[in-house]
């Protein structure tokens, strides 16, 4: 099942609805199971969305140039 791109913030709210609804154990196997691998798949996103970010903050501290994040037009627009 693939996961459409989100923001982090998106990411991290589903991840943390996923989280309290297996917390709460519910969920049958198979659901636990398709809830776990949702899960894993927006903690991937989120840390590649933080790899970005840290590699823009470094670009950003080893020069005085803006430098776009991914998806961003120059003027920040």
């Amino acid at each position: 099942m693939a996961i459409k791109k989100q923001s982090f913030e998106e990411a991290i709210g589903r991840l943390e609805a996923i989280v309290a609804q297996l917390e709460k154990g519910e969920c049958g196997l198979d659901q636990s199971l398709k809830l776990f691998e949702e899960g894993a798949r927006l903690a991937g996103q989120c840390e590649e969305l933080l790899d970005q970010a840290e590699q823009k903050v470094n670009l950003l501290l080893a020069s005085d140039e803006e430098v776009p994040f991914a998806g961003e037009e120059a003027d920040g627009v």
